[in-house]
């Protein structure tokens, strides 16, 4: 079996380290022909695909109107031995609707309240649900459609470099 088949995560491997994780990093065409490398919050949605949002304005925004594609890359492990991680090339549906946006705040938040690795909280803190509304004329969702991913986590390596 090559390394590469002893890294690689199963599928249930790969939801349970999304759903986990905190922090997706988002890479898109910049329009100097430079990738544009930006931190996002997520939420995974079956089948999976990974959902963020954003400020319409964003260059992130602007690059994916030019070009729909983006490199996404979800990682963890401080040593060579933990590394682990999710890299999917995604094409990009940009949502607009005002009211999905604003539904999608309120999922996100209540994911981001809750602690990792736990189900979310189901119920927003004071407040946030008003100040979801008001920025969600502001954002897009943005819909992450995975064409290809590598994963791999060398904790199954079990200390052979």
């Amino acid at each position: 079996m090559s390394r590469r088949d002893q890294i690689r995560m199963s599928d249930e491997e790969v939801l349970h380290f999304l759903e986990y994780e905190r922090t997706v990093t988002c890479a898109t065409n910049g329009p100097r022909g430079w990738p544009h490398l930006m931190p996002l919050w997520y939420v995974v949605r079956p089948p999976p695909e990974l959902w963020a949002w954003t400020y319409a304005a964003s260059q992130k925004t602007r690059n994916l109107e030019r070009d729909p594609r983006a490199t996404l890359q979800v990682e963890a492990g401080k040593t060579y031995d933990q590394l682990r991680g999710v890299m999917l090339e995604t094409d990009v549906i940009v949502h607009r609707d005002t009211a999905l946006v604003g539904a999608f705040g309120r999922e996100l938040f209540a994911r981001y309240g809750a602690e990792p690795g736990r189900p979310p909280l189901g119920e927003l803190a004071p407040g946030v649900g008003e100040m979801i509304d008001a920025q969600a004329p502001k954002r897009v969702v943005l819909q992450f459609v995975p064409t290809r991913s590598a994963t791999w986590d060398h904790r199954k390596l079990a200390g052979t470099y």
